[in-house]
C-alpha cells in the first residue's frame, strides 16, 4: 500500500485516471449503469492531484437499481479489489482498494441531482441519454458567509467555550474554541486577503489546503489549534488576531476577556 505514496504527482494523476477509467469500463458492461461523474481533484483540479489524493465519485444509475449497486460493490471489485468499505451515507460508501486507493463514492440516479449540492466535475463515461450539463451542479454550493456572521459566530464560540471550559469541559471547549471559532477566522482572513486564490477552495472544509491559499498562517495555526490543555491561549490568540483585522463589539469582547480570566482561574 506504501507505494502510491511514494509516487510523484504525474504517477498519481495517471494511476488515478487508470482505475477511473477502469471503473467506468466496469459501469459500462452493465445495463442498468449510465455514467461515471469524477468530483473532487480528480473531477477539475488534477493540479492538485498527489500521492495523498483519494476517488470522489458519483455513480449514475436507473432508479430502479439504486439499492442493488449500493449494496453490492461487485461492479467497484471489478475495477480492483476491495479490502474495506463501510456504508457512510444512505446513498454511498467509503472504500479502500488492495494498493491503497481510497474511495468516496454515492450512487444516484439522474434525476436525482437536481437536489444535491456539488462541485462541479467531468464525467469518466457516460451513456448518450444522459445529459452532458449534469457534470455541472443544478443546486448552487453553500455560498461564503457574510462578514458580520462570520464575527457572530467567532465570537460566540469564544464565549461558549470559555463557559465551559471553566465548567470543567475541557473537550467541548477545544472543539468551540480551536474548531469553530478558528474556521470563521480563517474565512475571514479569506475575504479580507488581498491575494487569496479561491479557486482550491472546498466549499464545504474552511481548513482544506488553507496553507497554501493564505501563506504565512501557520504561526497564528500553531497557537490558534495549539490543542487539548492550550484552549485559554487558543482563544486570547484567536480574539487577538480578530481585534487586529476588523472592529468588535466592545461588550462581547469584554464578555470574553472575563470569561477567559474565570476559567483561567477555574
Amino acid at each position: 500500500m506504501n507505494e502510491r505514496h511514494t509516487a510523484s504527482p504525474t504517477d498519481a494523476r495517471a494511476h488515478l485516471e487508470h482505475r477511473l477509467e477502469a471503473i467506468a469500463a466496469s459501469l459500462a458492461t452493465r445495463p442498468e449503469a449510465l455514467g461515471l461523474l469524477a468530483l473532487g481533484s480528480v473531477g477539475r483540479a488534477w493540479d492538485r492531484v498527489d500521492a495523498g489524493s483519494d476517488l470522489d465519485f458519483f455513480v449514475l444509475v436507473q432508479p430502479a437499481f439504486k439499492q442493488r449497486c449500493i449494496e453490492h460493490l461487485d461492479w467497484l471489485e471489478a475495477a480492483h479489489p476491495v479490502v474495506w468499505h463501510f456504508r457512510n451515507t444512505a446513498d454511498g460508501h467509503k472504500a479502500l482498494m488492495a494498493d491503497g486507493v481510497f474511495c468516496e463514492f454515492a450512487v444516484f440516479s439522474p434525476e436525482e441531482l437536481a437536489d444535491i449540492p456539488y462541485a462541479p466535475g467531468r464525467f469518466v463515461w457516460r451513456r448518450p441519454e444522459v445529459e452532458a450539463g449534469l457534470a455541472s451542479p443544478q443546486r448552487p454550493l453553500p455560498t461564503v458567509p457574510d462578514r458580520d456572521w462570520l464575527v457572530g459566530e467567532l465570537l460566540s464560540n469564544l464565549m461558549v467555550g470559555l463557559q465551559r471550559l471553566a465548567r470543567g469541559e475541557v473537550l467541548a471547549a477545544t472543539r468551540l474554541v480551536q474548531v469553530h471559532a478558528l474556521d470563521r477566522l480563517l474565512e475571514l482572513e479569506e475575504q479580507l486577503r488581498q491575494d487569496v486564490d479561491l479557486r482550491s477552495r472546498d466549499r464545504f472544509q474552511v481548513e482544506r489546503r488553507i496553507e497554501r491559499r493564505l501563506p504565512g498562517i501557520e504561526e497564528l495555526l500553531r497557537e490558534a489549534a495549539s490543542g487539548y490543555t492550550h484552549t485559554l491561549q487558543a482563544a486570547q490568540r484567536i480574539l487577538a488576531q480578530a481585534e487586529s483585522r476588523v472592529p468588535l463589539p466592545a461588550p462581547a469582547v469584554a464578555r470574553i476577556r472575563a470569561l477567559w480570566a474565570a476559567a483561567a482561574r477555574a
